[in-house]
């Protein structure tokens, strides 16, 4: 028996995209850059995954840039819109509990002088609307802020970021990552004044390696990556066309967004009201965070020694971000989580293929384990 709940970090590779990968492999696997006919193929299956982004997110193709991953498009973005407003001010908003590549990113641009407010979360992970509010003013020039976040499921009001900025008329571009939120909510940048997305392939049973970059038109952004110009200049280097044709297929294959989350919550909701009868779990993702995403403790049970005692049950979870492995959760410490919940917490993290029966045998082997470990 094996059962995957680690989906967060990555997923299973669905058939569609497997099919359509190796048939860029074998078949289609001209450079989307020459002329001749082998080129000018793989060029149109190019073209032909840009619109099957483009129509996930409601743009046009022209807007949407392939990336070698989540990272790449989030620096991309973020080192971007420093370097093009730079001279129109120095203050950049963010959250406490953003992504290492969001994180990082702002990390180094504070060392080089840029301003940087970190908006503080409550216990849900959730910042004050009304704290960004008062933190933009004529000086603001981004703010980046995850519609989901990766380690509780936070889902933050990101279409009312819009609204802080023309309040005070200031130059700010707004970057979303949608990593985690990409095939699971509709999205739409335009209709929520959004100029700059990031999307990741893993995440949705499409390959890893490649990512998807939302920039509104009429916003220039300076490469972050440089070369020979390809993606319009913008992210330069021989596009990864098996990766890339893996992820329009992964995205053509998406089921019914609203009917899938509704599913997913039935789920999530059931396994909740089952694994907190037993004694001393608590759950850490709030009610109206993502369902895909549950993160509970455990409580005198070591993270790490509750992920191995499910693994060699073939059941497989996380002690966290995948991004951050051996080191205490930075998310759990930021929203002020008690630390022996923060030592012991796991996330579990579901997908279309993650049943009702898969969840039974989730909560019958925390149980013996509890059983065995406290006895």
């Amino acid at each position: 028996m094996e059962i995957y709940l680690d989906n967060s970090a990555t997923t299973k590779v669905c058939r569609e995209a497997a099919d359509a990968m190796m048939d860029m492999l074998t078949n289609n696997y001209g450079n989307p850059s020459s002329i001749h006919k082998k080129g000018t193929e793989a060029s149109r299956a190019l073209e032909n995954a840009r619109s099957a982004l483009s129509d996930a997110l409601s743009c046009s193709k022209e807007e949407v840039y392939f990336t070698p991953g989540g990272t790449a498009g989030n620096n991309t973005a973020i080192f971007g819109a420093a370097a093009l407003n730079k001279r129109r001010g120095n203050r950049i908003i963010t959250t406490s509990i953003e992504h290492p590549s969001v994180n990082e990113a702002m990390k180094r641009l504070e060392s080089q002088g840029f301003e940087i407010i970190r908006l503080k979360t409550d216990i849900n992970g959730a910042f004050s609307p009304q704290e960004l509010i008062n933190a933009v003013n004529s000086n603001t020039i981004l703010i980046s802020i995850m519609a989901v976040n990766n380690e509780i499921g936070t889902i933050n009001p990101v279409n009312s970021i819009k609204t802080a900025v023309k309040r005070t008329n200031c130059p700010a571009l707004i970057h979303v990552d949608a990593v985690q939120a990409f095939g699971k909510v509709p999205l739409n940048p335009e209709k929520a004044g959004i100029d700059l997305m990031t999307a990741s392939a893993h995440k949705i049973h499409g390959p890893k390696g490649v990512g998807a970059l939302y920039v509104r038109k009429g916003v220039k952004l300076p490469p972050y990556i440089v070369g020979g110009g390809q993606e319009k200049g913008l992210v330069s280097g021989t596009e990864g066309m098996p990766a890339i044709i893996g992820f329009g297929a992964a995205v053509k294959a998406l089921p019914d967004l609203n009917r899938e989350y509704s599913e997913i919550k039935k789920i999530r909701d059931y396994f909740i009201s089952e694994v907190t009868k037993i004694g001393g779990v608590h759950i850490n993702s709030s009610h109206d965070s993502l369902p895909y995403i549950i993160n509970m403790s455990v409580l005198g049970i070591p993270s790490q020694t509750m992920v191995n005692a499910l693994s060699e049950q073939g059941i497989y979870v996380s002690a966290g971000s995948a991004c951050k492995r051996g080191h205490r959760s930075e998310v759990l410490t930021a929203i002020g989580l008690d630390p022996k919940r923060i030592d012991s917490a796991i996330r579990i993290s579901l997908s279309r293929y993650t049943s009702k029966s898969d969840m039974d045998q989730v909560v019958k082997a925390v149980n013996s384990i509890v059983m065995r470990i406290r006895r």
